[in-house]
């Protein structure tokens, strides 16, 4: 009895998640790759014996061999995706039980740029989703990069604080799913009830009218008062604000009710790049690192809300795995969008994306960056430079000229508020300022190796990419119910113009050193990773053979070209 007994099986503790391997799908896959690359090789083997044994080859029939060679190595490619596809399932509850006093901070990042074409209201919206998380408010922070350096935003984003101070516990208190306000109060139907509910849901959806009214009104007079209202959206200084009670002093913001909102508009000049959203997301890499310092990053766009209040926690059901978190970057949630019709015919919900190629992925090193909808680790995206024994020096190098953003990599912050800095409060947003400046990332590595990189238009394939090739996995988690809902593309023009940017930009990477073909294979990325991003990279080729499949053999028919062989019957010359 003296002996100490080891605990069953039953009674160890828990796991936050669970992988299940979808063992019959790569059966089926693989034995399909099998046939069907046979098939390949067969037809292969036989346009080169007919080479080989004819006279008469011309430009035409080189042409579709070349097609058909390309469309097999794309498809050959393609063969990773199903390799090894995994589903996976967490467990937030005994998250809370085990590590609720130990959960890190988290940083949501939120960018818009233009206000004729993202309104204020529907930002405000992601903005009040964002903050309405079920997390501990004191490691929640929120900030918004506004490129367009618009009034008329920041007033939304008052606007919106104000009526947080409601919004926010009328959700904790009654357990609201739906926390975007423009969407809870659209609905036709409520199955929720409770003591003083009616009568409180009713409080609350007057003072959503008002706000509506009062930045719907704004929006047409314009009439905005404040320091920034000599902003322009191409030239403009950079401007950094703590939103907070106009009533309270920076002294005392009263944060442990609400969750931090920060404002930043970065320095905008015509005669320095920007860098389109990586520049962006760098800015508020370094502002958050002087203010809330988090451990974890989400990244939404401005019309990408908050549909599941659980997902922070579902995240960190990977994030704080200790058999998986040391080499965890990030977790990608599915993109989802509540615009699109049941018969989505185009696939607009990008179904062959989140639904197969990216489960795909996760059964290998894990889910390309896909823009928005991720928890990303902050180490990560500085890479190799969070060291002991790396000196000062070196590091500004890396960082730029600030000693307070080189302190802050060996220092941690698990509260969303300003008060407990070195700095006072003064120094430090001049200190945000400054980092925010056209001029503070000139001789640095910002966007070239630390934080979001700028080689490419598309900054999150590349930063995914980078960060696989250095080792480091992702997760990829499609929960029963959608994490994040956006607004999809609806018009023609645009769609065109988006898909014309995704194919530029990966082909662009393709072009260029990291392409994945050569990159990736001197890298730390596996085979079948490498091959998956070298199709998506590859992707834009599809249009060769397809175009030359689409008019070479009609035209040849038209002129009596044979293309393909005869049919000779035996017996007969």
């Amino acid at each position: 009895m003296s002996k100490q007994m080891k605990l069953p099986p039953q009674m160890e503790a828990l796991p936050f998640n669970l992988c299940n391997p979808k063992k019959k799908s790569a059966i089926i896959n693989r034995s399909y790759a099998l046939l069907h690359c046979i098939a390949i090789t067969s037809l292969i083997f036989y346009r080169l014996s007919s080479f080989l044994n004819s006279r008469r080859s011309s430009i035409p029939h080189l042409l579709v061999f070349a097609s058909e060679l390309i469309l097999s190595f794309l498809w050959l490619l393609s063969q990773a995706y199903l390799w090894r596809p995994v589903s996976r399932k967490t467990f937030p509850e005994r998250l809370l039980q085990e590590k609720k006093d130990e959960l890190p901070g988290i940083d949501v990042f939120i960018c818009t740029a233009d206000p004729e074409k993202e309104p204020p209201l529907e930002v405000m919206n992601t903005v009040l989703s964002a903050m309405a998380l079920d997390y501990p408010i004191g490691k929640l922070s929120v900030y918004v990069s506004d490129d367009g350096g618009s009034a008329l935003t920041l007033h939304a984003m008052r606007e919106a604080w104000k009526f947080g101070r409601s919004w926010l516990p009328f959700c904790s208190r009654f357990g609201i799913k739906s926390r975007c306000p423009k969407v809870y109060f659209s609905r036709y139907e409520d199955d929720l009830g409770g003591k003083g509910y009616e009568e409180e849901k009713e409080k609350i959806k007057q003072k959503y009218k008002l706000l509506e009214e009062h930045v719907k009104k704004a929006e047409k007079s314009r009439k905005i008062l404040g320091e920034t209202s000599t902003l322009t959206s191409k030239n403009h200084a950079a401007h950094i604000e703590v939103i907070q009670d106009e009533s309270q002093n920076a002294t005392d913001t009263n944060q442990a009710n609400m969750p931090l909102l920060v404002y930043v508009s970065r320095e905008k000049s015509t005669s320095s790049p920007h860098h389109f959203k990586a520049g962006a997301l760098n800015v508020l890499l370094r502002v958050s690192s002087m203010i809330s310092n988090s451990s974890y990053i989400l990244v939404l766009d401005c019309d990408m809300r908050c549909n599941d209040p659980t997902s922070a926690l579902q995240a960190m059901c990977f994030h704080l795995d200790p058999k998986i978190s040391s080499n965890l970057a990030f977790v990608q949630f599915p993109q989802m969008f509540h615009n699109l019709s049941k018969m989505d015919i185009y696939d607009g919900q990008l179904r062959l994306v989140f639904l197969v190629k990216w489960p795909g992925m996760d059964g290998l090193q894990g889910p390309m960056l896909s823009g928005t909808g991720f928890y990303m680790k902050r180490k990560a995206l500085y890479g190799d430079i969070v060291r002991e024994d790396i000196d000062i020096i070196q590091l500004k190098q890396y960082l730029g000229p600030s000693n307070e953003l080189v302190k802050s990599l060996h220092r941690s912050n698990h509260h969303n508020s300003v008060n407990n800095k070195d700095l006072p409060i003064s120094r430090l947003l001049e200190e945000t300022r400054f980092l925010a400046s056209c001029t503070f990332e000139t001789e640095t590595q910002w966007g070239k190796q630390v934080g979001f990189l700028y080689n490419s238009v598309v900054e999150d394939y590349l930063t995914g990419f980078n960060l696989h090739c250095k080792g480091w996995k992702s997760l990829f988690y499609n929960p029963p119910r959608p994490a994040f809902l956006g607004t999809a593309t609806t018009k023609l023009n645009d769609t065109l113009l988006q898909g014309a940017r995704w194919n530029c930009g990966v082909l662009q990477v393709s072009l260029s050193r990291f392409s994945p073909l050569i990159y990736g294979l001197i890298s730390r990325m596996s085979l079948l990773q490498t091959m998956c991003y070298a199709y998506l990279s590859l992707q834009p080729l599809y249009s060769l053979p397809m175009w030359c499949l689409a008019t070479i053999p009609q035209l040849c028919l038209l002129n009596a070209i044979p293309l393909y062989p005869k049919v000779i019957q035996s017996g007969h010359g």
